[in-house]
């Protein structure tokens, strides 16, 4: 373990919602706040991913800080992370949220069974980006409920808001944006055109762009814009003070998810002027929170990772133009009508045969009951869904762990699925291809255009540079339970990335450490 005086006593993790690696090196040169000063004063891994196949928020936030897949999170999907009747949202009782499908711990959990002292706040636009990271833990964690412009929590977490977050709310920061105009942060310097009417479903696709002035539709509208970053922000920094986390000696976890990135990817797509204009929006008020959050807390005591919980793929209209490939926005829901139509026609529950996000749930019990083969209707779906336009492949699951070392389209796959879930069949669709939907920008595929996102440590223990070797998501948790001299108290897909590490375990350490139970 490290040194005791090299111990951190505030860890600060911050997810980009839909952030790629290659955005760094891309905007580099108009980058001059917080991205720029992480990336160029810390140890940022640019061959990192989030190892699953379908990446999306709820799987990849779950995996952040747990150091393991959503195979062993248990979150597989958005449509099944925190949605929990048993836990409306306080103030709002008709949403509801929390992390009871969420297997094992994670870091805090960990550092708590060290020094029951350490606390943490977790603070998000999205609740499933403020849930996950921290997993089960009853810790302070805040979400925006945009029907009402205030940041709640849910009665998993406690019965009334604290103080501190009813003064925030009562700031009316999110009304104060009301009618204010979105225009570009800089004069020139934007190569993309503003021009594509592929954006937003073609409606008002070009700068300048303008929160309603009713302060209830601009509440509802905030999180599209740039400024929901600021509040969330905002909202950390208030929660840090109030609830006096990383004063020590204990070690302390503040975690923010900020998620605009993913709003604008969505409406207008990666090669758009609006998310080249949200990067640079982004990195200012990054570069504003650091400022702040080194002014008064000390900097050498402090460490920060940070990576995206997905990437996204390019537009497929956009990259056709522009590259000439064949791209397609792929329907694959309706295959399954035929088959659930057969089966309540036998009067079977057509749940016992769904497709949804590429994979293929059986309930072969409830199918034999009634008289059905179940190898037979899986080898049919796989035929009739493989003739798609678009789809690739179709890969019964329990024989893909077999390909998992040399395909890593299987690979992701097997570390999506959790081994009691009854997924017989994957799909995937061609590379660049996508969903069908209304949204410009789209992710959820096991290619590296989706997973490809940073893995970036900053702060005294870590070595800045470039490291090229191959990471994943799931190496952060280890990392930094390393280097808060934490033991993790259970198996863990990902691994310490030695090569950051300013001060090393010893040989010796390591031969021990490498006989820990590894997935």
């Amino acid at each position: 373990m490290p040194p005791a005086d090299s111990v951190p006593t505030l860890v600060v993790f911050i997810t980009i919602d839909q952030m790629r690696t290659d955005y760094f090196d891309r905007f580099a040169s108009q980058l001059t706040g917080g991205l720029a000063r992480l990336e160029r004063g810390g140890a940022l891994f640019t061959n990192a991913f989030q190892d699953h196949a379908i990446t999306e928020t709820a799987p990849g936030h779950a995996t952040t800080l747990s150091g393991r897949f959503p195979r062993h999170t248990g979150i597989v999907v958005n449509s099944a992370g925190v949605q929990d009747p048993q836990s409306p949202v306080i103030g709002a009782p008709s949403l509801n949220a929390s992390p009871f499908r969420f297997r094992g711990g994670t870091l805090i959990d960990w550092i708590r069974t060290k020094d029951p002292r350490s606390r943490a706040l977790s603070v998000s636009r999205k609740d499933r980006a403020a849930i996950l990271p921290l997993g089960r833990a009853h810790q302070s964690v805040y979400w925006y409920d945009p029907t009402s412009g205030r940041f709640s929590t849910s009665t998993y977490y406690a019965d009334t808001l604290p103080e501190w977050v009813r003064d925030f709310n009562a700031r009316r920061i999110p009304q104060s944006y009301a009618g204010k105009s979105w225009s570009t942060l800089l004069e020139s310097g934007y190569p993309e055109p503003d021009s594509q009417p592929v954006e937003n479903r073609g409606e008002n696709f070009t700068f300048p762009h303008v929160l309603p002035s009713d302060t209830a539709d601009a509440v509802r509208s905030l999180p599209d814009f740039p400024w929901m970053d600021e509040v969330t922000l905002q909202m950390a920094l208030t929660g840090l003070r109030a609830l006096d986390l990383g004063r020590g000696p204990e070690t302390d976890l503040l975690a923010v998810s900020l998620s605009t990135t993913d709003a604008v990817g969505h409406r207008y797509g990666s090669d758009s002027r609006e998310l080249h204009d949200q990067i640079l929006r982004l990195d200012r008020s990054l570069g504003a929170f650091l400022d702040t959050l080194f002014s008064i807390r000390d900097s050498a005591k402090i460490v920060i990772a940070l990576t995206g919980d997905h990437g996204v793929a390019p537009t497929p209209e956009v990259y056709a133009a522009r590259t000439g490939a064949t791209t397609r926005r792929v329907r694959t829901s309706n295959v399954i009508k035929p088959f659930t139509e057969a089966l309540s026609a036998r009067g079977v529950d057509p749940s016992a045969f769904r497709y949804a996000e590429g994979m293929l749930i059986v309930d072969r019990p409830a199918l034999e009951r009634a008289g059905f083969d179940s190898d037979s209707l899986v080898d049919a779906f796989a035929t009739a869904v493989k003739k798609i336009p678009g789809v690739l492949r179709a890969d019964r699951y329990p024989e893909i762990a077999s390909d998992s070392l040399d395909d890593p389209i299987a690979r992701r796959w097997y570390h999506q699925i959790p081994p009691d879930l009854p997924v017989e069949l994957v799909v995937t669709l061609d590379k660049y291809s996508v969903g069908s939907g209304n949204a410009t920008g789209i992710h959820g595929s096991p290619y590296d255009y989706d997973a490809n996102v940073p893995v970036l440590f900053y702060g005294p223990p870590f070595v800045p540079g470039r490291y090229s070797r191959f990471a994943r998501v799931a190496d952060l948790a280890p990392t930094l339970a390393w280097i808060t001299a934490t033991k993790p108290t259970e198996k863990l897909d990902g691994e310490v990335l030695w090569e950051a590490v300013r001060v090393r375990e010893s040989r010796k350490q390591k031969a021990e450490s490498s006989e820990l139970p590894r997935r």
